[in-house]
């Protein structure tokens, strides 16, 4: 397994920003761990249509890589666009599975990272659980199920073409289509070309869920699909909610939906954002939160109530997932995904504490180090 960090953390829209943005952070990253630096990039589906349209300009992405020592073997392609504008909410998933747009996008990544990767390896790509859950029909489903297969295809012949396989994994997301790993197996088992399409294991979403991580990888294998990815994230759990809008709060921002779940008398409730948690949820057992926190900082400490409450973050859960992806012998992409810094409460702070005094580079370089010991994978490419 390999170790990246998702470069989605970065606001750039266009190819000029994505460099800028690797020399202000990824470089300085890359100089803090040492040696080369895996990235999972993320471009906008502008940049990527420009760069698939154009081998020159991808050569010269290739050329710019190099030169700074970046390595990219995986993408994230679940955001089309405009990822940090100032509400993204239920934004992100559109265009959704049914569409051409959908489909082009993703085809254009591959193109992309079919330049990137290195000399005789392969790549991932990794995408939304088809669409938000509502609204939804079955014709929708079952159009979804026909632009994967068109997706599959085309991953297909770019194998045929350049000699790079590059795989497309559904990434389950709590309140989507496919909003648990056992939705995703239900879905896609026996319905995708397996050699082409797998799944996205995103830690986080996994922990939200209260699935047992190790029987969740269990049956991906066992349904004959692959672990293609790993988002190795951190939820937030509260483990007494009695006073939920005091702990959460401060995490209830504008620009990114934080769906809520709740474990009470072994029964999962489910919120689709904060503040609709704090009104429906039952206080009777721990509530978990789309929220990615830093995984180096367990609890993050200015995240405390004064006194501290019981506030930690779902690292566990990472540790258990991928402790079972080496059991049931897959290799996946593993890439580093916090894209919250910039909503985390005192995030525009520079007082006392491990957050408040944080910043990007050292940041990304901390998670980077921590995953290198507890999971425990390699920080250099």
């Amino acid at each position: 397994m390999t170790l990246s960090y998702c470069t989605n953390v970065h606001p750039a829209e266009d190819l000029r920003g994505v460099l800028a943005q690797l020399d202000r952070y990824a470089v300085p990253v890359r100089d803090r761990v040492g040696g080369e630096l895996g990235l999972g990039l993320w471009l906008s589906a502008p940049v990527a249509k420009a760069l698939a349209e154009d081998p020159a300009r991808r050569a010269g992405l290739r050329t710019a890589l190099d030169a700074r020592g970046l390595v990219v073997r995986t993408l994230n392609a679940f955001p089309h666009g405009g990822f940090h504008d100032e509400v993204v909410k239920h934004a992100v998933y559109h265009p959704d599975w049914t569409t051409t747009a959908r489909l082009d996008y993703t085809l254009d990544c591959a193109t992309v990272l079919a330049d990137l990767v290195p000399e005789g390896g392969a790549g991932s790509i990794s995408t939304l659980p088809l669409a938000w859950r509502h609204p939804w029909s079955e014709a929708d489903h079952a159009r979804a199920l026909d632009v994967l297969a068109e997706a599959a295809a085309g991953l297909r012949a770019l194998a045929d073409g350049t000699g790079r396989t590059i795989r497309l994994a559904v990434e389950p997301e709590p309140g989507c289509v496919v909003d648990t790993v056992a939705d995703a197996v239900r879905v896609l088992a026996g319905r995708v070309d397996p050699d082409h399409v797998g799944i996205c294991l995103d830690t986080c979403h996994l922990a939200v869920s209260f699935a047992d991580p190790a029987a969740a990888v269990r049956s991906i294998a066992d349904a004959g699909l692959r672990v293609v990815k790993v988002q190795a994230s951190a939820a937030l759990e509260l483990t007494d909610p009695a006073d939920a809008p005091a702990v959460l709060g401060p995490f209830a921002e504008p620009r990114y939906l934080h769906q809520v779940r709740a474990l009470v008398d072994g029964r999962v409730h489910r919120a689709d954002d904060l503040p609709e948690a704090f009104a429906e949820l039952p206080t009777g057992g721990p509530w978990r939160v789309h929220f990615h926190v830093p995984l180096h900082a367990e609890p993050p400490a200015p995240l405390r109530a004064e006194p501290p409450a019981p506030l930690r973050a779902t690292t566990d859960v990472l540790r258990e997932a991928v402790a079972a992806v080496r059991e049931v012998g897959h290799d996946p992409d593993v890439e580093v995904e916090t894209y919250t810094w910039s909503v985390l409460p005192d995030a525009g702070e520079r007082g006392t504490g491990d957050l408040a005094e944080w910043d990007l580079v050292e940041g990304i370089a901390a998670e980077l180090r921590w995953a290198a010991a507890e999971l425990p994978l390699e920080v250099r490419s």
